[in-house]
């Protein structure tokens, strides 16, 4: 090789991006956006949450108090206990449900696909369209539910089934788990149908029966697809604003005001923006906690 080509090779080799530094580029849009959507307004957040900062007039600075508020706020308190509430029960409803239809729709069997289409409709449905809808066939006057239930026998006169908590409540469970079972058995099919046919068949040569099989087998290897859908299902509830919005508007006697209903109330009916800052950062905060630990039991049962 002349010297004139082992210049050329070197400058190559020198202009050649290091592995590294290629990985970064490919990602770079990516974090680019994380970092102007999640990391910046979070960090602005944060310093509003250390202010008293009104809608019009200058700020404040007051340090950590908007934090030590919180601990003696009764209605942010009665939020955290209401939105516990509705997170378990409605975690339940939707497993309850999800589960069976996975079950139902991972066979092969006449018009499986279409099985699958109707139960995921709703899903496509905004979670606002899908409240509006809930409060016209709830309509005690226009609606379809409480005729439906009278012409059964079941009741005397057409309920206000908005009216009451407890009414109320079963009604938006059963909105967000016609809304969301889709979503969630989509997801426990993914990990249903990833199942090797291979170890099903030699569980049942080797004489085991369903709940055998779905006891020892199925959930063992759906750990993972298990605790995504329910961390997914976990987080939105917490997260949950738009049906006691529509729906109730936080009552009846605002008993159904989430904890997101509540910062919303704080910031911008109150105009508390530093305080309501404050409340989003501590529910970040427990959103975090909540993930990490359910993560942490996973880890934990697939050492064991």
């Amino acid at each position: 090789m002349t010297v004139t080509g082992r210049k050329q090779t070197a400058c190559v080799r020198r202009r050649a991006p290091r592995p590294e530094w290629t990985g970064l580029l490919y990602i770079a849009p990516a974090m680019l956006l994380v970092i102007m959507f999640f990391v910046l307004p979070v960090g602005f957040t944060a310093w509003m949450s250390l202010h008293n900062w009104p809608l019009m007039g200058a700020q404040r600075w007051i340090g950590f108090n908007n934090y030590f508020r919180m601990f003696n706020d009764g209605r942010f308190v009665a939020a955290l206990n209401f939105t516990a509430y509705y997170t378990v029960i409605v975690t339940i409803l939707i497993f309850a449900v999800a589960f069976p239809l996975a079950l139902f729709v991972e066979r092969q069997r006449a018009f499986v696909s279409t099985y699958r289409t109707v139960i995921f409709l709703p899903v496509v449905v905004g979670l606002a369209s899908a409240s509006l809808l809930w409060v016209w066939l709830a309509n005690v006057d226009s609606g379809f539910i409480g005729p439906a239930l009278k012409a059964l026998g079941l009741v005397e006169k057409s309920p206000n089934l908005l009216a009451t908590f407890d009414s109320a409540f079963l009604t938006i469970c059963v909105m967000v788990v016609w809304k969301i079972a889709g979503f969630t058995m989509i997801i426990l099919l993914t990990g249903l149908q990833a199942i090797p046919t291979d170890l099903t068949e030699a569980a049942v040569v080797d004489g085991a029966n369903w709940w055998q099989r779905f006891r020892f087998l199925t959930l063992p290897l759906m750990r993972r697809t298990i605790a995504l859908a329910l961390i997914i299902s976990v987080t939105g509830s917490i997260l949950a604003f738009d049906q006691f919005y529509i729906m109730t508007s936080g009552g009846p006697q605002n008993r159904m005001i989430s904890v997101v209903y509540y910062i919303f109330n704080q910031s911008f009916v109150s105009f508390n923006l530093g305080y309501g800052a404050a409340l989003s950062i501590a529910l970040l905060a427990i959103l975090v906690v909540i993930s990490v630990v359910q993560l942490w039991l996973l880890r934990v049962g697939e050492e064991r």
